[in-house]
């Protein structure tokens, strides 16, 4: 066995009881957003470390899923926004199917959120507010890394960092690059997953109906 190999009786001994609460069907709020809305406030509260930290998985066109971490940046009635740059995978992968996955890992308050919706690019005036919002080094790295595409080492990146720098000056008004944008997903189901002891977690889902929504109760 390799110097990398854990011993699979030290990983199936690994376990946390979970007992920081309950959820039950008298907690909810009306819609899915607005109890996002509370448990996101519990998040901050909580000061956990990046708590807008959300899993984004998508499907790529010969079927195979991919995931990776992004952050949350606005979410309202119509769903959760996140800015990115819409060439790499990630947007190759949304451009061929926008069904995505959403999921919050909230370990220390024994909580998650998993969201499943539809993902549809943001419009450009939104997109080009908040770039403006950015630190002037992201907007600097955003024109220099085109993501997801392979490179011969660091020092081309920073190659690339030290020319956007001279391309503009700090007396320069940095634009969005044409391959930078954001994406609105729209919320098809939201579940609200909350640890309990003996593994009989609580999970209430929420799923679109006839314009509205409908909660459910989901066995752990």
């Amino acid at each position: 066995m390799g110097d990398n190999t854990h011993d699979d009786a030290d990983l199936a001994g690994l376990r946390q009881e979970y007992a920081a609460g309950g959820l039950f069907e008298a907690d909810l709020a009306s819609d899915p957003m607005g109890m996002f809305g509370r448990w996101f406030a519990d998040a901050l509260a909580a000061n956990l470390h990046e708590p807008n930290a959300m899993d984004l998985a998508t499907v790529g066109p010969e079927g195979r899923p991919s995931v990776r971490m992004v952050l949350l940046k606005g979410y309202d009635d119509e769903g959760f926004r996140f800015f990115t740059n819409i060439a790499s995978r990630k947007g190759r992968d949304l451009a061929g199917n926008p069904h995505c996955a959403l999921a919050f890992p909230w370990h220390l308050l024994e909580r998650q959120v998993r969201v499943e919706g539809v993902a549809e690019l943001l419009p450009r005036d939104e997109v080009e507010a908040y770039f403006a919002s950015r630190p002037r080094p992201s907007q600097l790295g955003a024109w220099a890394s085109h993501q997801s595409r392979a490179v011969a080492g660091r020092e081309e990146l920073d190659a690339a960092y030290d020319e956007v720098e001279r391309r503009f000056p700090d007396d320069v008004t940095v634009p969005v690059p044409d391959e930078w944008g954001g994406y609105l997903v729209r919320p098809e189901v939201v579940e609200f997953w909350q640890g309990r002891r003996g593994r009989l977690h609580d999970r209430l889902a929420y799923r679109r109906a006839d314009g509205g929504w409908v909660a459910e109760r989901l066995a752990p």
